[in-house]
């Protein structure tokens, strides 16, 4: 709840300390001085950080703020029509209740940046408040920007957010443009602050100089490079955008191959920004290239180093296991290895850093030595076999595309081209990815085998249910909509002939990716198949995007609904209600809407 209090100071104000142990000190208060640095907002421009005071009462259950203002004296005064306190009320035996109480509605001013709204304070913050209380989950990641000056990161970032917006409107690919454009402005910073505090600590004048290994779209590089950073960007397969970016954008591609023919002895960092193959090699190709080598690397698919990575620990979520492996091949490596959280639109944003090494130069024969057998233990224990023999492994399609390219790069590259009887393979039967990107997520499966897969997996969990419930009243079966039985992935695919199951493990995922795929049909909720019960799906609360919202006065159907034509008690909801048509006479055709050209 949100209780008002006076306009000019709340009275709550007044009651800081009032109540306090013998032992504790005079208030039992505790202030904390703390800087708020903006997002930016479109219909806001100014992003100048805020002070404001909290005020912690620990034995009277409440925290205050009390926002700041500087006026012309370059003095700061309490705010006091924005000042909002929130209180945690013992009630009764082990109940609490969580309340906000804030200065008079009549005189808040709201931005909804640094000021709350009143609502938010009301709906928002009052629940997230009542859940993080009773959660006990630890985290099993650092804090977000641990290893930087957020200070210094939120003033670069509202810069280059806006020097590279109109990014945005000119993007080629099918990705979403603002999660990555705004994704890798976020990366980009944080290896400029990053980057700017290593020059000082050792003293450098010169900007670094980096590789960006599997630069997919390739705005990483471009952006660091704009910003002064020489370094270029290889990929295996080239994307339509790279065309777009300037003379400066050095951009290859090219096939990454873990042998002594891809190392960069003059580069200061390498980069591995969602790499996937390459995630696992990146601190090996950097411990190699030279002993002043350092690396980044943002893991994200889960990749050993030979193909995918097998879970060996189920206490740890996959993804936490995955990057303690990353991090022991950082270590494994002779790396001292630090762990971040970036603040970017991705549910993977913890990053790996290599920046020292934990010895000397003149013991690097002896790391080698080590870094090849951690290698080696890692194929023989994975089953993989090993092949030590060295030969030339030729770079078939390494072909350079990138804006302009120099000399000292056209010559690079054709020196990975040929390689020299010396050249080592670090590791036999690496495959990376392929120049053509194949489609594996069930998608461009035939048709009929998709329908077939469908229909026999709903029988079965149709089939698996009891008989219909008896109305002993009336001495007959109650006429109920068979939801059917849930079974285990695992048990689904006892059921399934070998050929297609055979074909289904050529697919990312399998046989869930192809349920999942048929959401109108199933539901896979922690491994378990369920058939989907559309009278118990809640209309969501997300707010449409513009483009979607112009339909949302004339819905049209574009696809039968499966339950109509397959469940033998047909459809649980009404035509009027249901999302696919009930035959084709309600189908209609989809309207294709055209991009919108920005000038």
């Amino acid at each position: 709840m949100i209780a008002q209090e006076d306009c000019e100071m709340p009275a709550f104000i007044k009651e800081l300390g009032k109540e306090t142990q013998p032992e504790t000190d005079a208030h039992g208060l505790d202030a904390v001085l703390r800087t708020l640095f903006p997002k930016s907002h479109p219909h806001h421009c100014s992003t100048a950080p805020r002070k404001e005071m909290v005020i912690k009462d620990t034995f009277n259950g409440t925290v205050t703020f009390l926002p700041l203002e500087e006026n012309d004296e370059g003095k700061y005064q309490v705010k006091k029509c924005n000042i909002y306190q929130i209180r945690l009320t013992h009630t009764k035996d082990d109940e609490w209740s969580v309340s906000i109480l804030t200065s008079s509605p009549e005189n808040w001013v709201a931005d909804g940046i640094v000021y709350p709204k009143r609502t938010w304070l009301g709906n928002e913050l009052l629940s997230k408040l009542a859940k993080w209380s009773t959660e006990e989950k630890q985290s099993e990641f650092k804090s977000t920007l641990s290893l930087i000056s957020v200070a210094k990161y939120s003033r670069v970032y509202q810069e280059l957010k806006q020097k590279y917006k109109e990014m945005v409107k000119v993007w080629p690919e099918v990705t979403d443009p603002e999660k990555f454009v705004y994704e890798d402005v976020a990366i980009a910073t944080y290896l400029l602050i990053l980057w700017e505090e290593e020059r000082a600590e050792k003293g450098l004048s010169k900007k670094q100089s980096f590789v960006d290994l599997g630069c997919g779209n390739g705005l990483l590089v471009h952006i660091l490079s704009n910003e002064g950073y020489p370094g270029r960007g290889i990929d295996v397969r080239r994307r339509k955008i790279w065309d777009m970016y300037g003379p400066q954008t050095h951009l290859e591609e090219c096939a990454i191959r873990p042998d002594d023919s891809y190392l960069f002895p003059n580069v200061d960092w390498l980069i591995g920004n969602h790499s996937d193959e390459l995630t696992p090699w990146l601190p090996v190709i950097a411990a190699r290239s030279s002993y002043s080598c350092c690396y980044f690397v943002l893991p994200c698919c889960f990749f050993d180093f030979h193909g995918k990575y097998n879970r060996r620990q189920s206490q740890k979520t996959q993804y936490r296991e995955y990057l303690d492996f990353v991090t022991e091949v950082g270590l494994e490596c002779g790396f001292s290895v630090e762990e971040d959280c970036l603040r970017i639109p991705s549910t993977k944003r913890v990053c790996l850093i290599g920046k020292s090494r934990t010895y000397p130069p003149l013991q690097e024969d002896r790391i080698d030595k080590q870094r090849t057998q951690y290698i080696n233990n890692r194929q023989s224990c994975t089953g993989v076999t090993s092949d030590k023999t060295v030969g030339s492994n030729q770079c078939d399609n390494c072909h350079v595309v990138n804006c302009v390219i120099d000399q000292a790069v056209e010559l690079e590259c054709a020196a990975n081209e040929t390689k020299t009887d010396g050249d080592r393979v670090w590791l036999s039967g690496f495959q990376p990815r392929e120049k053509v990107e194949q489609v594996r997520n069930c998608a461009a499966l035939p048709r009929d085998f998709v329908d077939d897969v469908v229909l026999t997996v709903a029988s079965l969990l149709l089939n698996a249910t009891q008989e219909k419930p008896w109305d002993h009243t009336l001495d007959v079966r109650l006429n109920t909509w068979n939801k059917g039985e849930s079974l285990s992935l695992r048990e689904v695919a006892e059921h399934l002939d070998k050929e297609t199951l055979r074909r289904l493990k050529n697919e990312y995922g399998g046989l869930q990716t192809l349920l999942r795929n048929n959401h109108q049909v199933f539901e896979v909720l922690n491994g378990r198949v369920h058939i989907r019960d559309w009278r118990e799906e809640k209309p969501s609360k997300r707010t449409k995007p513009e483009v979607k919202r112009r339909f949302s006065a004339e819905a049209f159907k574009t696809c039968l609904c499966w339950f109509f034509i397959h469940h033998p008690d047909g459809c649980s909801l009404t035509s009027e209600s249901c999302p696919y048509a009930h035959g084709t006479e309600e189908l209609r055709q989809s309207q294709i809407m055209k991009k919108k050209k920005h000038p």
